[in-house]
Formats: structure tokens, C-alpha cells, sequence
């Protein structure tokens, strides 16, 4: 028997800088903040994020995260991706903002563009136009 899966709920990134990491996913890449909780007991701040109406993002801190053991292929979350309509504009608005961005890239499989930043702790964030 199958799972009946719906689609992705939310994704959750452990970050080492609180105020850098909320600043980039809410004033850098524009997502909307449902809900900031600071957890007392774990001295540790949980931010959900929206994009649009969808729930997307979970950004927690903890006092002394562990880095990435290696980068970009550890075992585990490789990377984020968002879709954008526009590859050349979203390298200009990220360049104006000072955020390294990759060379724009060609998927060789379905001929799509796509481009990478780092976020503040360098997990790799895809912008992937459709």
C-alpha cells in the first residue's frame, strides 16, 4: 500500500547567526513571516516562513549547531530550490544586494536555467526558472 503523500510541507534549517539568517530569508529572498517563537527551555528561536500562501520554511537557532560536515555532498539535504519566471532578474536584484551569485547554467536534461547562492551558514540555494 502506498502513502498518500499531498506534497512537501515545510523544510527546516538550523542556523549559526539568528539575526543574519532571518534577515537574508525574510529581506534577501522575500519570504513572509508566519510566526517567530523564542524557545526559552532551549534558548533557541523558531521562525516559520511563508512563501506566497504556502508554509514553506522552518528556521530554527541553537546555542552551538553543528557545521556541515562537508559541502555540497554531504549525505543529506544537498539543497533548496526555488522557481522563478525571471533568471536574469533575480542574479541582477541578489548582484545589487552583494550576494555571490554562480554563473547561470544550463539543465541539460530539460534545457531549463538555473543559478546558486550560499545562504549566511553556506547551504546552497538553487533559483531555477520555469
Amino acid at each position: 500500500m502506498m502513502l498518500a503523500l499531498k506534497k512537501i510541507h515545510h523544510i527546516a534549517i538550523i542556523c549559526s547567526d539568528y539575526a543574519v539568517s532571518k534577515h537574508f530569508y525574510t529581506q534577501t529572498l522575500g519570504l513572509q513571516i508566519i510566526r517567530e517563537v523564542y524557545r526559552e527551555a532551549r534558548d533557541s528561536y523558531k521562525l516559520d516562513l511563508a512563501l506566497g500562501d504556502d508554509y514553506c520554511i522552518e528556521l530554527f537557532s541553537f546555542p552551538k549547531p553543528l557545521t556541515r560536515p562537508s559541502f555540497p555532498e554531504a549525505c543529506g539535504l544537498r539543497y533548496l530550490a526555488f522557481a522563478v519566471d525571471n533568471l536574469d532578474s533575480v542574479k541582477i536584484t541578489l548582484e545589487h544586494q552583494n550576494i555571490k551569485v554562480e554563473d547561470i547554467r544550463t539543465d541539460e536534461f530539460t534545457g531549463k536555467r538555473f543559478t546558486f547562492i550560499a545562504d549566511p551558514d553556506g547551504l546552497p540555494i538553487e533559483f531555477y526558472e520555469c
